[in-house]
């Protein structure tokens, strides 16, 4: 009897062995157990082994830790016959449910779950010596559970792109820690994966914003504009605007300036320019970075269906789209956001809904509209008059200042502050 019980008690221990060693090899982090294993710690290898054949892992851990709680059950029930006759029966069936329940299932389970990676580290040994002695078990059962899937029609599927990038997009959120180191690469992160859907007409420096010089111009009036432009590269344009016909650094001019003999003339200037490189708005960001990097190019010219000029893009523009802005001794300050007391932000229309939410972490949709002046206008359906008020996703948003139909300042309140 003494015999039986210690045996009882053996199998109830493996038992547990084996239901925690499921849930650490099944929830341990694959990032992790990869980067272990590039610095040569075996069993990180091994847990990658076995991860990469998951249908055999799972099979072996079912069959040891059936086989182990059938047999223990068994010897138990056989032990309480003896003990108390048929009630015995009765009595093992509870007893063994409850301490199987307990010892076996829901105590490692849950200490396993709470320390996944060292138990995977712990249990990846004996788990994969367990599973080559039984590979050649678990390869029939595997091809045998495979033919009974066909007959009820069950078909493996692989996983798409799609899918792929929307669990990456869900591994990424799954760190919630506020730490603003944490906050700032889960921001850097979703805007890596989301250039394929971000065109650069969202991110351009807008025509509005841009200095253009007219080569007809006297070269005295040339020269000033250029000095006077907080960028470095400007656009030469003939006759109309949209008409441009060079890019214009202003290190070239100035350098052309200092070494003349002569004023220089419009004509040399041309010389100077380098020749536009035009783009469509539609292009997403990620194929203008790698047309980017191909050309050896940072500066394009954005024009619409009609070859009618929009703005520029630099590649600038699409690093901040991933870090952030970057901001020099050259750049223009211009009044974006500005907190206040009451945890509302004053909100230039012109600033970009993806801005905000990377600063803000918010989710407002940006499909439909770039900046927030126009998500309001979309949303609302009309040209908002200062002192209307409205409510979308969540959001209250006061209309502050408007010239002709352009929203120059709103309230933004979000959820949290009363938004609601």
């Amino acid at each position: 009897m003494i015999a039986s019980a210690i045996v009882i008690v053996v199998l109830l221990m493996l038992s547990a062995f084996f239901s925690g060693a499921e849930t650490a090899l099944t929830a341990c982090s694959r990032p992790l157990m990869r980067e272990l294993a590039k610095q040569g710690d075996r069993r990180a290898i091994m847990v990658n082994h076995m991860d990469q054949h998951r249908d055999r892992l799972i099979g072996t851990i079912l069959l040891g830790n059936n086989a182990v709680n059938i047999s223990a059950s068994a010897l138990a029930t056989s032990l309480l016959i003896s003990w108390f006759g048929e009630a015995g029966i009765a009595l093992a069936t509870l007893g063994m449910t409850l301490i199987v329940l307990i010892f076996s299932e829901i105590l490692p389970k849950t200490y396993a779950i709470r320390n996944a990676n060292a138990f995977a580290l712990r249990v990846a040994p004996p788990m994969r010596l367990l599973t080559t002695v039984l590979a050649p078990v678990m390869i029939g059962l595997n091809a045998l559970i495979g033919v009974f899937l066909k007959l009820f029609g069950v078909r493996e599927t692989e996983k798409s792109v799609a899918q792929h990038l929307t669990e990456l997009r869900g591994a990424i959120e799954f760190h919630t820690e506020e730490q603003a180191e944490i906050r700032h690469e889960r921001a850097m992160l979703r805007s890596i994966l989301e250039l394929s859907d971000v065109e650069v007409g969202e991110v351009m420096t807008h025509r509005r914003d841009l200095t253009t010089v007219d080569l007809d111009d006297p070269v005295e009036s040339i020269v000033a504009a250029v000095l006077d432009s907080p960028f470095t590269r400007v656009p030469l344009y003939r006759g109309s605007s949209d008409n441009i016909v060079g890019v214009l650094h202003a290190k070239a001019l100035f350098r052309a300036v200092r070494n003349a003999a002569v004023p220089i003339t419009a004509d040399e200037i041309a010389a100077l320019a380098a020749k536009p490189w035009f783009i469509p708005d539609t292009t997403s960001l990620l194929d203008q970075l790698q047309s980017f990097r191909t050309r050896r190019e940072h500066f394009a010219i954005v024009v619409d269906e009609y070859g009618s000029l929009l703005g520029i893009v630099t590649l600038e523009d699409i690093l901040e789209e991933i870090v952030g802005n970057i901001d020099d001794e050259h750049d223009v300050v211009i009044a974006g956001v500005r907190t206040q007391a009451d945890g509302s932000l004053i909100v230039a229309g012109d600033v970009t809904i993806r801005d905000l939410n990377r600063e803000f972490e918010w989710s407002l949709p940006d499909d439909a509209a770039t900046t927030i002046a126009g998500l309001v206008i979309h949303e609302s359906e009309r040209i908002p008059e200062p002192g209307q008020v409205f409510r979308f996703h969540g959001f209250r948003f006061e209309i502050l200042r408007r010239q002709q139909n352009r929203l120059i300042s709103l309230r933004v309140t979000p959820p949290d502050h009363g938004g609601r």
